[in-house]
């Protein structure tokens, strides 16, 4: 999931615009599904697999970080600017800034909460000035380097590495990676997840599947005893492509791997019609072949895909960590799906991706380029094992810090308990890539989006789609 701009008014200009145009999810709990963005200009390298802690408690929220104040500090304001409008994360991020400030008592913590779009807009105008808060929301990608262009960002790779890299060393390398340009790192995540297939194990069981798919033709097979039993398959919202091109990009990531995609993403000396992006889309019609989808799938909405799996009208659904959420909300018995599933997408024999390799994408903090010292202290407390695991304990996010996971099972947790299973799989990728869509420019995410539709329309070939996805990168790329 970049062209280098000299730092002037229009870098500031071409920023602005980005900024307009993501659309990202709020850092809101991690149900909440997230609308296609933009995209880094870096490779994302996965999370390593790492044995998890003993659990343990997380501690009370009232409990404060120890101090590191000296002996009459001068006084610091930090400017925060978060997008989480809803508790537990509204409250909790409140709580947190308050014990900070009541251990470094020089230092006062401005709390701004924005809506989404109200957020963007507001960044804009502050961005245009020169003068961005010192803490604030971010998803990495290409908003956030185009920020860096600009030189908006402070470069926080000595904090990272500082003290024998113990900072970076508490970090899932990939999610850290994602905030990160040219080797250097302008923010840290806070939560990360992945899209999976979410299944329901009772409509599996009534069509005899003994267990879920492990490579992709078992998984066409699955979908074939499915509609054999009068089950349909797959929900599907062509209506938001990006849902449709999650199963391509997929595909192209267990058969590309990471470096094709990468030569073809970044332009340097791959393309998008290469034959392993025409196979993806050539696996991808044999499904769309098979008719597995619901009725009126080309115009039903996200919402309305998750309505089908929550309702129990379909046995699948490819979807973020906000799909237990998502499809118990549109569920009309807001419950959803009682016996919930999740398994990584099936491997393509003879792909260069590994079957543990996932797509996804998550929330984080950037940082200013005026941040005093004490903005990156504070992000080192709310990034803390403690801290983390009070998030994933309040549902409200999938840790990122080696020993949050706690959060996620301890006795009073009200994390949805499929998260587990999300941390899991991030925590056993070799390879974690960024939503295709997030990864390239915001146009470049358009053009893909646009023509992988046209497969799911049935006017358009795989050659067809790869050709004018590579047309589109040239044209957006220059090259």
């Amino acid at each position: 999931m970049n062209t280098r701009r000299v730092f002037s008014v229009l870098a500031v200009l071409v920023v602005i615009a980005m900024l307009a145009s993501a659309c990202a999810p709020a850092a809101t709990p991690a149900t909440q599904a997230p609308a296609p963005t933009q995209a880094p200009a870096q490779p994302t390298a996965a999370p390593q697999p790492t044995t998890a802690p003993q659990p343990t408690t997380a501690p009370k929220a009232t409990e404060a970080p120890a101090a590191t104040a000296t002996t009459a500090a001068a006084p610091v304001t930090i400017e925060w600017w978060h997008i989480t409008t809803i508790d537990p994360g509204l409250t909790l991020w409140k709580t947190m800034a308050d014990e900070y400030m009541a251990a470094h008592p020089n230092v006062k913590i401005n709390i701004t909460v924005l809506e989404n779009e109200a957020f963007k807009t507001k960044l804009t105008s502050v961005m245009q000035g020169g003068t961005p808060p010192d803490i604030f929301q971010s998803w990495g990608g290409g908003v956030m380097n185009d920020q860096v262009t600009a030189g908006m960002l402070q470069d926080i790779t000595p904090a990272l590495d500082g003290n024998g890299s113990a900072w970076r060393n508490t970090f899932a390398p990939g999610a850290l990676a994602v905030y990160a340009l040219e080797g250097k790192n302008y923010g840290v995540p806070w939560d990360m997840g992945e899209v999976a297939w979410w299944y329901n194990k009772d409509l599996f069981d009534k069509a005899k599947i003994a267990n879920p798919p492990t490579t992709w033709p078992e998984l066409l097979d699955d979908v074939k005893a499915l509609k054999a039993a009068g089950i349909t398959p797959i929900s599907l919202g062509e209506k938001d492509s990006w849902t449709g091109m999650h199963i391509w990009s997929y595909l192209a990531t267990r058969i590309c791997g990471q470096d094709k995609f990468l030569a073809a993403a970044n332009r340097t000396g791959g393309s998008f019609t290469d034959p392993c992006f025409v196979q993806a889309g050539t696996d991808l019609k044999q499904l769309i072949d098979l008719k597995p989808f619901q009725a009126g799938f080309l115009g039903a909405s996200h919402d309305e895909m998750q309505g089908t799996f929550g309702n129990g009208k379909a046995s699948m659904e490819l979807s973020g960590q906000w799909a237990p959420g998502s499809e118990a909300g549109q569920a009309a018995d807001k419950k959803g799906v009682a016996n919930l599933g999740m398994f990584n997408f099936p491997a393509v024999e003879g792909g260069a991706g590994d079957v543990t390799d996932v797509m996804g994408g998550g929330n984080g903090f950037a940082i200013g380029k005026n941040a005093p010292p004490e903005a990156v202290d504070f992000v080192k407390y709310l990034t803390a094992p403690e801290q983390q695991a009070r998030v994933a304990a309040s549902g409200g996010g999938i840790p990122v810090v080696k020993g949050g996971e706690v959060g996620l099972t301890q006795a009073d947790s009200k994390a949805n308990p499929n998260m587990v299973l999300v941390q899991k799989s991030l925590a056993a990728a070799k390879y974690f890539q960024l939503y295709y869509d997030q990864y390239m420019p915001s146009a470049m995410g358009g053009i893909l989006n646009d023509a992988v539709a046209k497969l799911y329309a049935g006017t358009s070939t795989p050659e067809q789609v790869a050709a004018e996805i590579e047309a589109g990168a040239v044209q957006t790329f220059g090259k």
